[in-house]
């Protein structure tokens, strides 16, 4: 989040889980405290979702899930750009590459 900060991209109100979905390690949605959000998201003032998950297969499918849930309830679910190295590590990208893709980012699941 502090990292988000830096950007001076964004002025609205931040949810931060508590990790990923990772199967493999067996944790799931409510591990990570998917449900806080998803009663956040759908308090009828939410009107968009911005994920900033790692690009890796853990961050793919934590944006993956959010979006199953979110889109066919209305709340539009963007993610940032792809202006961060597949693989990488949000605390280790510099605040400008931060900023592109979260200028860039698009909508989930298409």
């Amino acid at each position: 989040m502090n990292m988000m900060e830096q950007t001076q991209s964004y002025q609205g109100l931040y949810f931060v889980l508590m990790g990923k979905i990772s199967p493999l390690d067996g944790v799931g949605p409510r591990d990570i405290g998917l449900d806080q959000l998803m009663a956040r998201a759908l308090d009828g003032v939410v009107r968009e979702v911005i994920l900033a998950t790692n690009y890796t297969n853990e961050g793919e499918a934590t944006a993956h899930y959010i979006t199953a849930m979110l889109g066919p309830k209305g709340v539009g679910v963007t993610r940032i750009a792809r202006g961060i190295p597949v693989g990488g590590e949000l605390e280790y990208v510099d605040s400008g590459t931060l900023a592109q893709a979260f200028r860039e980012r698009k909508a989930c699941g298409g």
